[in-house]
């Protein structure tokens, strides 16, 4: 039995933990927040409403290993996400751009996907080779739609040109020519967990040889007494930057209470103006909620900004068009793969953007190639 240290309690914390302590070792897990659950963390305001401190987490996958596993853990509640965009002129339209989003813009009566593909076509602006994200846009889309839906977003979201951004960001964005509303229609597992996000950790972190420490940040010194460690604090600071920092933007969420009456009824609002706002969430929307009926009801609404303005909290890895920030990773990332007891684990660990299933299942792998080799 080895002694291990896991540091976060998100979902790639978590599972290293729980799979750790099913195949017999001691795990200690801490983290500097007050909370588990990392950035899923949730809770029932005093409104009556379930909140995500973080913004909106929704789990879709196609991955049956991942919803096996966490269905361990969790009852789920069915739930296909739809989002809108609110254009100038008070209209909302569906997002991801499909057939009503391109007739309501262009003024167009197409029916069909044949219709919509032609005229996306007829619009596109093919460039080549295609490595910038609006090299991307203006070849699938065309020059309207994509300063319409992607311009003014991209650079409040990530304080960067679309020009100057990676066309991997971009390329995870599907473009519909028929009218399904459906955000993640392609994944065969759409759901929220029944009691919600917390619930499920405390579940997952529920073993006889797991320990929970909260408000507790890692140290160099933690390692005395440990075998191996499982870190999912940001890789830079690890080496104290010694190479250079990483960025990452970060979200202000600003809560506010509103009459239950007059509450939208969809959960997610994208803004495509060039305000500081990107989106809004309806919390009520969602099913399950709406734990306890009272007058009010919960918005949250979404600020972009740099993490050093925002308690150093990081939410997403920054890629560049010329991938210089990888690349800086990656400089880390092998330093880190000759240390034997050093594993760098989620997303700040690994620098990657990464959906809940893909932690989950990235994860599950990982940890047991190394129960294999221990």
């Amino acid at each position: 039995m080895a002694k291990l240290l896991v540091v976060g309690a998100g979902f790639a914390g978590a599972v290293h933990a729980r799979e750790l302590a099913n195949a017999g070792h001691q795990v200690d897990v801490i983290d500097k927040r007050d909370h588990i659950a990392g950035n899923c963390f949730d809770y029932v305001h005093d409104c009556g409403v379930r909140i995500h401190r973080y913004g909106p987490h929704l789990f879709h996958t196609s991955n049956d290993r991942v919803v096996g596993w966490l269905s361990q853990f969790t009852g789920w509640l069915p739930y296909e996400h739809q989002v809108v965009a609110l254009l100038d002129d008070g209209r909302k339209v569906p997002l991801p751009v499909n057939l009503d989003t391109i007739n309501a813009v262009f003024g167009t009566r197409l029916e069909t996907a044949d219709d919509a593909m032609s005229y996306l076509a007829s619009v596109a602006l093919p460039r080549s080779p295609v490595i910038s994200a609006e090299d991307h846009l203006y070849s699938t889309i065309g020059k309207e739609l994509t300063d319409l839906f992607f311009r003014p977003y991209t650079k409040k979201m990530w304080q960067l040109d679309l020009s100057e951004m990676d066309a991997a960001v971009v390329r995870r964005l599907q473009i519909r020519t028929d009218r399904d509303p459906r955000y993640f229609r392609s994944d065969t597992f759409q759901a929220l967990p029944t009691d919600g996000y917390t619930r499920a950790f405390e579940r997952i972190l529920d073993h006889d040889r797991i320990s929970v420490r909260l408000t507790t940040s890692f140290s160099q010194d933690d390692m005395a007494g440990y075998d191996a460690c499982f870190n999912s604090m940001p890789i830079d600071e690890f080496y104290e930057f010694d190479l250079g920092e990483l960025p990452y933007r970060s979200i202000r969420f600003h809560v506010s209470h509103h009459l239950a009456a007059t509450a939208e009824g969809l959960a997610t609002i994208n803004y495509t103006d060039a305000g500081p706002y990107t989106r809004e969430t309806w919390w009520h929307a969602l099913p399950g909620h709406r734990v306890h009926e009272t007058s009010n009801v919960l918005r949250t609404i979404e600020e972009p900004c740099c993490y050093r303005e925002n308690s150093l909290e990081r939410y997403y890895p920054i890629k560049d068009r010329d991938l210089m920030y990888q690349s800086l990773y990656e400089r880390y990332a092998a330093r880190a793969a000759t240390d034997d007891q050093m594993f760098f684990i989620g997303r700040c660990g690994t620098y990657q953007y990464l959906d809940m299933h893909q932690v989950i299942n990235q994860s599950l792998v990982h940890v047991s190639k190394w129960i294999a080799r221990s």
